[in-house]
Formats: C-alpha cells, sequence, structure tokens
C-alpha cells in the first residue's frame, strides 16, 4: 500500500527518533575504553555498533512488526517487505575508535525497493539530516530551527569542493580515476564518511566520489541528496538500490554529474 502524506510523516518522524536514539546510546562509549573486533572485511566494530542496532531493531520490530530490517550488524530479516528499514548504527567507526566526532547513525525507509525516507544523524555534533520522498530536505542543529537544504550551483569539475572518505576505499583499477579526479577539482579533501552528504545537501560542498560502500551506508542518503535538488548515481549512471555495487557519485547540478561520469570513465 502506498503510504499516504500523513503516514509517510508518521514513518519520517519514527525514523528520526530511531536516529536520535541510537546516537544517544552510541555516545555512552565515545572516547571511552571498550573492545574493539574486526569483522571479516577488517573493518572495525565495537560494543557501541552491536548494541544500537540491537536496540532500533527492537523499536522498529515493536512498532511495526510486518516491516522487514537491513542492518550492518545483524544482516537482514524480511527482506523482501514492502517496507524495510536500513540502519548503519555507527557509520565512521573509524573516527568513533579514534575520537574523532565526525561519526553518525544513519536509517533509511525503503517501500517497495525505493527510499522514500532517509536521516543523517551526528550525535556529538549535535547536527541532523532528514529527506523525505517528494516533500523535501532539512537540516537542523540540536534538533531545532529546521532549515531546507539545497544544493550548490556548480556545474564545473574545476570549481569544485569535492570530497571522498579515504583514497585507501578505491581498488587499483579505480586509482588513477580518482588521482586525476583530486587533480581536476579545485579543492580534495579526505574523510568524513555520511557528514560530507550532509555537506553537500547543505550546499557547502559540490561532489562526492566514494566506491566499496553498501547498502546501509548509502540507502538513508538518497532522498538527502535527492531532495535537495542533487543527483546521486552509481559509476553507471544508474539509481541506487539495495543491489547496486556501491560505487557512488553525488553532484550538486547534472552537469557536475555528468562531467565526473565522463571522467571516471575515461581513466579506466
Amino acid at each position: 500500500m502506498t503510504p499516504t502524506q500523513d503516514n509517510l510523516d508518521t514513518l519520517a518522524e519514527f525514523a528520526l527518533a530511531l536516529a536520535e536514539t541510537g546516537g544517544e546510546i552510541a555516545k555512552q562509549w565515545f572516547r571511552t575504553e571498550y573492545t574493539i573486533d574486526l569483522k571479516k572485511d577488517k573493518s572495525p566494530v565495537t560494543i557501541a555498533d552491536r548494541t544500537v542496532e540491537d536496540e532500533l531493531r527492537k523499536k522498529i520490530l515493536a512498532a511495526y512488526p510486518t516491516h522487514g530490517i537491513l542492518g550492518e550488524e545483524y544482516g537482514q530479516d524480511k527482506a523482501d517487505a514492502e517496507y524495510v528499514w536500513v540502519i548503519d548504527p555507527i557509520d565512521g567507526t573509524r573516527s568513533f575508535i579514534t575520537g574523532s566526532p565526525l561519526w553518525g547513525t544513519l536509517v533509511a525507509l525503503l517501500h517497495r525497493g525505493q527510499p522514500i525516507v532517509g536521516v543523517v544523524a551526528m550525535p556529538i555534533l549535535q547536527e541532523r539530516w532528514l529527506g523525505v520522498a517528494n516533500k523535501g530536505s532539512w537540516f537542523s542543529i540540536g534538533g531545532q530551527h529546521r532549515k531546507a537544504c539545497t544544493v550548490s550551483r556548480c556545474t564545473r569539475l574545476e570549481q569544485a569542493k569535492f570530497y571522498t572518505t579515504s583514497m585507501r576505499y578505491f581498488d587499483s583499477n579505480e586509482q588513477p580515476a580518482i588521482q586525476t579526479l583530486t587533480d581536476t577539482v579545485q579543492t580534495a579533501n579526505f574523510g568524513g564518511d555520511c557528514y560530507i552528504y550532509g555537506l553537500l545537501a547543505a550546499g557547502y560542498i559540490d561532489l562526492v566520489v566514494e566506491s566499496q560502500l553498501h547498502p546501509f551506508d548509502y540507502l538513508s542518503l538518497i532522498p538527502i541528496i535527492n531532495e535537495a535538488g542533487g543527483t546521486i548515481t552509481d559509476w553507471d549512471n544508474q539509481p541506487l538500490s539495495m543491489h547496486s555495487t556501491g560505487k557512488i557519485i553525488a553532484a550538486a547540478t547534472p552537469e557536475l554529474h555528468r562531467q565526473t561520469l565522463e571522467l571516471l570513465h575515461s581513466r579506466m
């Protein structure tokens, strides 16, 4: 059943509450002592990641028992359901474990596979972004003064302010293209994980290119970027979905997006 406007508002508020709750739980361990484990892909995971996801799953099941869930730490449940919640309890765990405040809690809601709600909550900074399909994208600090997001008007790579989380997250075939991109743009910056997509939606930067992402890393970003007027796709200019490759381009304008695609493909 397609969500009504009132129902969509309710779902969006629930998504916000989930992300805020997750962030408050994770803050208990921030800059404290805890055990750091490594997953099979060598990425770090902590008790904070696991506790946040476990609590958010419980809240979703209590409120919407027929909905599906996909989470970074505990996998998927009813992933073929009409509505699926996608959780990244701590996006930027490497930042979290090194005392950097640039980590966030991500929550997305998919309806028949399409992201209709996305939240990025930055607990330490007390900043958050909310995107709702066909309604808008907003930024707020401290949970107040919600402001509509609008991307920049940058249309040329040579004038673009570019971010990517790390050059290490590109394989050997991708490295030449990314190096050319960093040499072409006006400024190239590194670090930030989910935060840099919020900066793009708010108009502070113009371009993000990344690889090796997972659905829980990017699905929440789609409504935020799209509703702010930006463009976000994979490297083949295809819409992002649960089954995308994890190669992401987010750009402020169609012109900038097109130029980025052309550059990447010319160097690979």
